[in-house]
């Protein structure tokens, strides 16, 4: 007669329909389970005979010298430099990087923490996605002890320690920029309200405007939900043809930046003698494009690199606990598209 089949955590998991996490931390009675739930589990795993796996377990406390890595997109220059700043990091400490992305989209980046976890990473690095907000998949992570360290676009709702760059002072300089060289009238094409680092830029372009008495216009201000190329062109078609357009426009990133200036050339308005246009983050594009583009750079190797470095330090510590965060500062790059002596 064969021998039947012995019950793990994932069939736990997969009867009461819950995380193996879950069942991991039910099982052992964990203060963030609720009773119900422990009790739940328990029952079952009494009820079939259930046996922790001393090998398992024993395998899922060792090293795998593997973290992971998850990004809202591959193919994007910032956040290309990031992988290379955190695989070069990792390299030099003997580790290696697992990448994966999310698409800006929840449900891929909670299938991508959830693949992670299943190929044993010993930490995770991860610039949430857009329709991120609690983060409850991330914090699988750290029940199973392994650290996390949010970059970029994060999330306050999550204690972690956070890898981020001054983005309020980044847009304060951008705009203060505009302002110096002679631009009155300053648009903004803003990220998504709900995201940290897009709502940081906002208030930087608002405090400019207010320090230096420069007007400010609701309408002047519009939201990117998508950021990308086409957003940018349609949002600088709209103020340009408003009753009261606007002379510079400073953009949440490089990409939406050169929609506007796609526009711009196409209707024929001259840049920077008739508008000015600031980016955000200092892509490679920024240099080749026509013209090129005034940007603010975001340092992404280097936050690559910081990220990379604290998080395996952290995992050599067994620290789960701590929260800081390393702000690193922007600097502006000046090109053709705010250049004074064109004005």
């Amino acid at each position: 007669m064969a021998e039947n089949k012995k019950l793990t955590l994932k069939d736990i998991a997969r009867a009461l329909n819950i995380s193996v996490s879950t069942a991991s931390r039910a099982l052992k009675a964990h203060p963030d389970i609720s009773d119900e739930t422990i009790r739940t589990v328990k029952e079952y795993a009494e009820k079939h005979n259930y046996v922790p796996n001393a090998l398992a377990i024993n395998f899922r406390k060792s090293r795998t010298f593997t973290i992971g890595l998850i990004v809202p997109e591959l193919v994007h220059h910032f956040f290309s430099t990031v992988i290379s700043g955190a695989i070069d990091a990792a390299k030099k400490m003997g580790y290696s990087v697992l990448v994966s992305q999310s698409n800006d989209v929840l449900q891929d980046e909670i299938t991508a923490c959830r693949t992670m976890l299943a190929s044993s990473v010993d930490g995770l690095l991860i610039s949430i996605s857009n329709e991120t907000v609690e983060g409850n998949h991330i914090l699988e992570f750290i029940h199973e002890g392994k650290p996390v360290i949010q970059f970029d676009k994060i999330t306050d709702q999550l204690q972690t320690p956070k890898v981020i760059v001054d983005d309020f002072e980044g847009a304060y300089q951008a705009v203060k920029h505009l302002i110096e060289t002679g631009y009155d009238k300053i648009a903004h094409l803003r990220g998504r309200r709900e995201v940290k680092n897009a709502m940081e830029r906002a208030l930087g372009y608002e405090k400019a405007l207010k320090d230096f008495h420069k007007e400010f216009h609701e309408d002047w201000v519009k939201e990117c939900k998508l950021i990308n190329e086409q957003e940018g062109y349609d949002f600088a078609k709209a103020l340009m043809e408003s009753q009261n357009p606007p002379n510079a426009i400073f953009c949440i990133t490089d990409l939406v930046a050169l929609g506007a200036i796609n526009y711009l050339k196409e209707a024929g308005i001259k840049i920077p003698q008739e508008v000015g246009i600031m980016g955000f983050s200092n892509w490679k594009l920024a240099e080749i494009v026509n013209p090129s583009l005034s940007s603010v750079d975001q340092h992404g190797y280097q936050i690559g690199e910081k990220a990379a470095e604290m998080l395996i330090e952290k995992i050599q510590n067994q620290d789960v606990s701590s929260h800081e965060t390393v702000e690193l500062k922007t600097n502006l790059v000046l090109r053709e598209s705010t250049n004074l002596s064109q004005k």
